[in-house]
């Protein structure tokens, strides 16, 4: 399954966290990593956001809030 086919997958879950603003696919060390924005990183979205999605990293990202103009 493509990094993109797991976003699809997994991005309405996680969408719904409290905290959560946003996803994406971006590149660590070369590698690709979901992205999961949130308005502040706390212990309560690390622990509600997994470290890995189907054998794809996750990282998590604090973005603030987002706000549609």
């Amino acid at each position: 399954m493509t990094i993109e086919e797991v976003l699809d997958k997994h991005q309405d879950r996680l969408l719904a966290v409290p905290g959560v603003t946003g996803m994406g696919v971006g590149e660590r060390a070369g590698q690709p990593v979901l992205v999961v924005m949130v308005a502040a990183i706390t212990p309560e979205l690390r622990a509600g956001i997994p470290a890995s999605l189907e054998g794809y990293p996750v990282e998590i990202e604090a973005s603030g809030e987002i706000h549609a103009l």
